[in-house]
């Protein structure tokens, strides 16, 4: 497990809920692992999904990650997005910031596509993680990803994108795990 690469992921959505809303955007950095520490950076892909529910869609979801017709036209199915998403993550471990929310998305998606999952089967939640490396530090008094990004001057410009995203949950996790 030390030595497998790390999958780092975000998803933007078109709300909180995987029965009725959808993945409308993964981002993913993967990461070579070496004896637990991350290394270097082996691929990083972003997938706009084009989304097939947009009545069921929140507004407000729309609007924080920055969903436009436009910029989706081209975008994949869901089918074509997780057939990629899953030749690219293959035997990788899945690491995102709040991986329960990530993930139950994720494996709605591999249900209903019916794509194989080719990842391992470990997750790390960067949240979990800093709750874990933090509890004691008093200057620590949220733990979403723009507190913690901030508190280790981690720039991220364009937050509420999948890679933007993925890319600043990589950097967490190389500060937190040099901690």
């Amino acid at each position: 497990m030390k030595n497998k690469n790390l999958a780092f992921i975000d998803i933007e959505t078109t709300g909180f809920n995987p029965e009725t809303q959808e993945i409308i955007e993964i981002g993913c950095v993967i990461v070579k692992q070496n004896e637990g520490i991350p290394g270097e950076v082996v691929e990083e892909f972003e997938l706009k999904i084009k989304p097939e529910k947009l009545e069921h869609a929140d507004p407000e979801a729309l609007s924080i990650n920055g969903y436009n017709e436009a910029e989706w036209l081209f975008a994949m199915s869901l089918e074509q997005a997780m057939q990629v998403f899953a030749d690219k993550t293959k035997d990788c471990i899945f690491v995102a910031h709040n991986a329960a929310f990530d993930w139950s998305f994720i494996a709605k998606a591999f249900a209903t596509t019916g794509v194989e999952n080719k990842m391992f089967y470990a997750k790390i939640d960067t949240i979990s993680f800093a709750l874990a490396k933090l509890h004691n530090d008093p200057a620590i008094t949220k733990y979403n990803l723009g507190f913690l990004c901030d508190h280790f001057g981690i720039t991220n410009d364009k937050a509420h994108t999948a890679l933007a995203d993925t890319r600043a949950t990589a950097e967490l996790y190389r500060k937190l795990i040099a901690l």
